[in-house]
């Protein structure tokens, strides 16, 4: 132990401690003793070990109620008799820095698992905490603030149990109280700012660019805060971010913010389509339909003329007069388009509304224009998980010297285009809910084609179906 050690030593007392023991009276006897430490208490003795824990826990008891406090100026009792805590390691394992005491000290009561012995001592509250099954039962009092004028407490004055408790029994002894320990305050972070989950550095140049980006994250998280959508700001919003993330990679030569970039010029554009849908500010242009903010699946100028030659030829080859005939021979005749033959089944027929479906097929079939595998009956009974295929021979591509040829020009990806078109605008709900004839539905059809206003009026469709 060094000098220092040995002169704190002196100057500190020793922290109390005494201990009960629970023994066996004699051989062959469940009889047990009961001895303590302090001198003043006698030996007991009792006829069992439940009566004698029960007795050496009262007495281990009435000694901590009659106890003092602790006093702050005593030092750890555990180090007097060389703990484990405070003997230096000579294992292979060595601490990285010797144990060193703290905290105000505590009165501890200490006992082993098989309750034969109970121990009270005065220790710091470090030492308590690192020993096992240690319990503190008193603190010392913290030392009270000094008044103005009043000198501060000295050693003296710290025997007779008036200083503040030890904070490490290192501590030499100044003659003054020691002073409380200085809390580190606490650092402060700057805020950081974000967009897109990503943190913009505080060095970030240059400036206006950081600027940018900061005041874009706050309007974005302003308008997820919104209780309404505002498609049009939000698209404005991405474009400007697109812009901003193109800069900050050319910046930092950074691939991901490109790609991030890139993505929100592709939100930019969607949204800015959506916005426009809903307003009705889609243009002919963009639609191929007069201006209409309607969803169209031909948006191409070369599928309406592919639709209006579809219709020339049905005006020209419909081997039945009246408007139910050329309802049903153009449908007929857009899935048989490219290659003569085709699929159909009952619910494409029922949805057309003819007043006699299977007496309109017979004619067709009966007539030549339509061939079927079966009988009429079969294919108005026909689902969509076994389809009626049928063929119309008109439609059959002939075969010369450039290959085969037919009356149309348009390809295997545009006939299920075209077909899907008409069965929209022949199907449409409020032709449904009205039960609209043949005519108004071929009116409805060929509405989009100028030139075929005098075909739709040779329907002769009643003035009131029009109304829908």
């Amino acid at each position: 132990m060094t000098q220092a050690a040995v002169s704190e030593l002196d100057e500190r007392v020793p922290g109390r401690r005494w201990t009960v023991r629970l023994n066996a009276a004699g051989r062959g006897s469940t009889a047990v003793r009961i001895s303590c430490s302090r001198p003043a208490c006698a030996e007991q003795r009792l006829p069992s070990a439940a009566a004698g824990r029960a007795a050496a826990i009262a007495h281990i008891k009435a000694h901590l109620r009659a106890a003092p406090a602790p006093r702050p100026e005593a030092y750890c009792a555990c180090k007097l008799e060389g703990c484990h805590t405070h003997l230096p390691d000579t294992g292979r394992h060595t601490r990285a820095e010797p144990w060193r005491c703290g905290g105000p000290v505590v009165l501890a009561v200490i006992t082993d698992r098989e309750g034969r012995w109970w121990q009270a001592l005065e220790c710091c509250s470090r030492c308590a905490a690192a020993t096992p099954g240690a319990k503190t039962v008193a603190t010392s009092q913290p030392p009270s603030p000094p008044t103005t004028g009043r000198p501060a407490p000295t050693a003296t004055d710290a025997g007779a149990g008036t200083s503040g408790s030890q904070f490490s029994d290192h501590q030499a002894a100044t003659g003054t109280a020691v002073p409380a320990p200085r809390s580190a305050s606490a650092r402060r972070r700057p805020p950081q700012a974000k967009i897109a989950q990503r943190v913009i550095p505080h060095d970030l140049r240059p400036v206006v660019l950081r600027d940018e980006l900061i005041e874009l994250g706050n309007l974005f998280r302003a308008y997820q805060q919104r209780t309404e959508p505002d498609l049009a700001l939000l698209a404005d919003l991405q474009e400007r971010k697109a812009r901003a993330f193109t800069t900050w990679a050319d910046v930092t030569c950074e691939g991901a913010l490109r790609w991030e970039a890139r993505r929100a010029e592709q939100a930019a554009a969607a949204t800015r389509l959506q916005h426009q849908h809903r307003t009705g500010a889609i243009t002919g242009a963009s639609t191929g339909n007069d201006g209409l903010a309607v969803t169209r699946l031909l948006t191409v100028a070369s599928q309406w003329d592919h639709a209006r030659s579809v219709l020339a030829y049905v005006a020209d080859h419909t081997p039945l007069p009246g408007p139910e005939a050329r309802l049903l021979v153009l449908r007929l005749t857009l899935r048989a388009a490219h290659t003569g033959t085709g699929n159909l089944v009952g619910q494409d027929i029922a949805a057309l509304g003819l007043t006699d479906p299977q007496d309109l097929v017979e004619r067709l079939t009966g007539c030549g224009w339509l061939t079927l595998p079966g009988t009429v009956d079969e294919l108005l009974a026909s689902r969509p998980e076994n389809p009626t295929p049928i063929t119309v021979p008109s439609l059959v591509p002939l075969e010369d010297e450039a290959g085969p040829s037919g009356p149309f020009t348009f390809g295997k990806k545009m006939r299920p285009k075209l077909s899907g078109w008409t069965q929209k605008v022949i199907s449409d709900k409020k032709l449904r809910k009205v039960k609209a004839t043949a005519a108004t539905r071929l009116l409805g059809r060929v509405s989009g084609c100028d030139q075929f206003a005098g075909f739709a009026l040779a329907f002769e469709p009643d003035p009131a179906e029009l109304v829908v």
